[in-house]
């Protein structure tokens, strides 16, 4: 069994969010936690964002994707599944990185939360001055 189950492992990081991908060979469908896409996902943008790598490199249906994503929200795990499904299929095939890199989906989004500041009210939004 163990010399058929030939997977490719990736991880994608988005915000706080990190998510372990496991493309194994199969028929298209794809498992978030257990549960499906479109179960998990409820949103059509973030299930669209998830499938874009794999609709780049047409194998949406050559391939089964599972998915073990934690932390942040619904929109950063679907962007940290998005960049580990990119990584693990140029691990795949490297021939796809010029493909992938040319849509940005190799490129980690680095914008994160900002902390909040002492002495304001947020981490740029200050408390309302008086002159008077």
């Amino acid at each position: 069994m163990a010399a058929s189950l030939i997977q490719h492992r990736a991880t994608g990081r988005r915000k706080t969010s990190v998510a372990r991908i496991f493309l194994r060979a199969g028929s298209g469908n794809i498992t978030v936690n257990g549960r499906p896409l479109d179960e998990y996902f409820p949103s059509e943008s973030a299930r669209a964002l998830v499938r874009q790598p794999l609709l780049a490199a047409e194998a949406a249906d050559k391939f089964d994707v599972v998915v073990s994503a934690n932390g942040g929200g619904v929109i950063g795990q679907a962007g940290a599944v998005r960049l580990g499904i990119s990584r693990a299929l140029i691990e795949f095939n490297s021939e796809l990185r010029g493909k992938l890199k040319q849509l940005g989906l190799l490129t980690r989004d680095p914008r994160a939360h900002e902390r909040k500041k002492y002495g304001q009210k947020g981490a740029r939004k200050r408390f309302q001055f008086s002159k008077r």
